[in-house]
């Protein structure tokens, strides 16, 4: 490339037809290569496989253990389904809800006395909104509970957290109790491997 000055103070770059046909070449390969991935994350937001690839954030829990519940029924009409309860958040916010304060407390009482199991937060939102904003919301959601938890005692290695947004709603409605029972957190317990 060969740079030659342009009137006040610019300056101009002349390629050679070959050297810009190649640029162009290479730059549409990266494009196909970019475009051609087909792994996907199977951990989801809010957390990272660990080195042997069976958990989130290097604990040893399936990342889509109450989404296979759910997927087979499994998973009761209220969220239930483990010794935990779950807690529920105000539209588009994140904030741990004072009457969920005494939620959060009885699950670190639990989750104290059974040390040697595992929880994973999953974080959960109601349909209104797109998917990308919902995955984020429920992501937060999810740490939100993760970090109240840890300030009661619990170990962050014991706490992994998940987002699904909105694709895990507990009621299909389009009224306000129906999207109040979406969003939440749900507590998936495993034992510690």
């Amino acid at each position: 490339m060969i740079r030659i000055p342009r009137g006040r103070g610019g300056w101009v770059s002349k390629m050679g037809r070959g050297v810009r046909a190649a640029a162009l070449v290479w730059a549409m390969m990266m494009l196909v290569v970019a475009g051609c991935s087909s792994k996907k994350n199977t951990a989801g937001a809010g957390g990272e496989l660990n080195p042997a690839g069976n958990g989130l954030n290097g604990s040893n829990m399936n990342p889509s253990n109450s989404l296979t519940q759910y997927q087979k029924g499994e998973l009761g009409a209220n969220g239930s389904g483990g010794p935990l309860s779950d807690i529920h958040f105000a539209f588009n916010d994140y904030a741990i809800q004072p009457q969920d304060s005494s939620v959060l407390r009885s699950n670190a009482d639990w989750l104290t006395q059974h040390p040697d199991t595992h929880v994973q937060v999953e974080g959960n939102c109601d349909d209104r909104g797109s998917e990308e904003y919902n995955i984020a919301l429920g992501a937060k959601r999810a740490q939100a509970a993760k970090d109240y938890l840890t300030t009661l005692g619990i170990a962050p290695d014991r706490i992994s957290t998940i987002s699904y947004g909105k694709e895990l709603p507990l009621c299909t409605e389009e009224t306000d109790e129906c999207w109040a029972q979406n969003r939440r957190d749900h507590f998936a317990v495993s034992q510690a491997q």
